[in-house]
C-alpha cells in the first residue's frame, strides 16, 4: 500500500531530512586518510543519540542479510557499493567511500547517501561519482507530478549509459515515510511514461549506484556487503524526495549543496 503524505507530513519528513543531510556532510568531512571506519560509525551514533533520532538500520533484518544489522551507517569502500558493514578498516590514500544512512525523527524517516574519495583521487573514480550525482539530479528532475515512475528510472539509466556504465536492476530506490522501505520500488533503469502515476504526496528515495566496468554484483560472506562482481570501483548517491503539486522537493539536501551536482574535483577532498 502506498500512502500519500500531506503537506504537514512532508514538512515533518523534511526535519528528518535536514538532520540526515547535515550529518552526511559532517561525516564526509571527518572521513580522511588514517580514519577508521568505526570512528565514523561511532561519530554517527553519538550525533543520532544527541538529536533524539532513531537509526533505521539498527536491528534491520531483510531477507538478504545475515542476522540483524547492528550499525547506524552503511560504509562501503572501493568495490563495495551497498550495505557495507562498518568494521576495523583504516582509510587509505585514494579510497572511494560511500556513506549511506537513514533515521527516524518523531515518526518520520529520511534516507540519503553520498560517495567521496579520500586523499589523492583517481580521475576514473571522480567520473564515476559524478555520474551517480548527475543521474540523481536527472531522476529528481523527472519526478514531476502527473508523470510516471518510469520517467525517473529512464532518466537515471540514460545518464548511466551516457557515461558508459551499465545498470544493475537488483537494487534501487524505494518509497519512504513512516518507515525506511515502503512501496514503490524505484528502479535505476526503465521506460519513460510507464509505471505508476506520480501523485503529489508520494515520497521516495531515489538512489542511483554504478560500477565502473560491470553491472553484476556479489555478496560478501557477511551476507550484507554488496560488491562489484569484477572488483571495479563503485559509487552511490541518494536523496529522499517528495512529489508536490509544484514539483519535486528534495528533503535531504546537504548544507550549501546547490541543485546542480557538485564539482567532482571537490570530491578528492573530504568535504561534502
Amino acid at each position: 500500500m502506498i500512502e500519500l503524505k500531506s503537506a504537514d507530513e512532508i514538512a515533518r519528513m523534511a526535519v528528518t531530512g535536514q538532520f540526515v543531510g547535515e550529518l552526511l556532510a559532517e561525516l564526509s568531512g571527518v572521513a580522511a586518510v588514517g580514519v577508521n571506519l568505526m570512528d565514523l560509525e561511532h561519530h554517527a551514533r553519538r550525533r543520532i543519540k544527541q538529536r533524539g533520532a532513531e537509526s533505521c538500520y539498527w536491528d534491520y533484518t531483510p531477507s538478504f542479510g545475515r542476522g540483524p544489522f547492528r550499525n547506524v551507517l552503511c560504509l562501503s569502500v572501493n568495490d563495495a557499493v551497498l550495505h557495507g558493514l562498518p568494521h576495523d578498516y583504516v582509510l587509505r590514500d585514494g579510497d572511494l567511500l560511500s556513506i549511506d544512512m537513514a533515521v527516524v525523527i518523531d515518526g518520520w524517516a529520511a534516507d540519503s547517501a553520498l560517495s567521496v574519495v579520500v586523499g589523492t583521487p583517481d580521475p576514473g573514480d571522480l567520473k564515476l561519482i559524478e555520474a551517480t550525482e548527475v543521474a540523481l539530479e536527472a531522476g529528481i528532475a523527472a519526478a514531476q507530478p502527473g508523470g510516471h515512475l518510469g520517467d525517473i528510472s529512464a532518466a537515471i539509466g540514460e545518464v548511466a549509459h551516457s557515461y558508459g556504465y551499465g545498470v544493475n536492476g537488483e537494487f534501487g530506490g524505494h518509497g519512504i515515510g513512516r518507515t525506511m522501505h515502503e512501496a514503490p520500488h524505484v528502479a535505476n533503469l526503465g521506460r519513460a511514461r510507464r509505471g505508476m502515476r506520480l501523485d503529489p504526496g508520494l515520497t521516495i528515495a531515489i538512489e542511483p549506484w554504478f560500477c565502473r566496468s560491470t553491472d553484476k554484483i556479489r555478496y560478501d560472506d557477511d551476507g550484507w556487503t554488496i560488491r562489484s562482481a569484477d572488483g571495479s570501483r563503485t559509487a552511490h548517491s541518494e536523496h529522499t524526495v517528495a512529489i508536490t503539486a509544484s514539483g519535486p522537493q528534495v528533503l535531504t539536501r546537504r548544507p550549501a549543496q546547490d541543485a546542480a551536482p557538485a564539482d567532482p574535483a571537490r570530491k578528492s577532498a573530504t568535504t561534502a
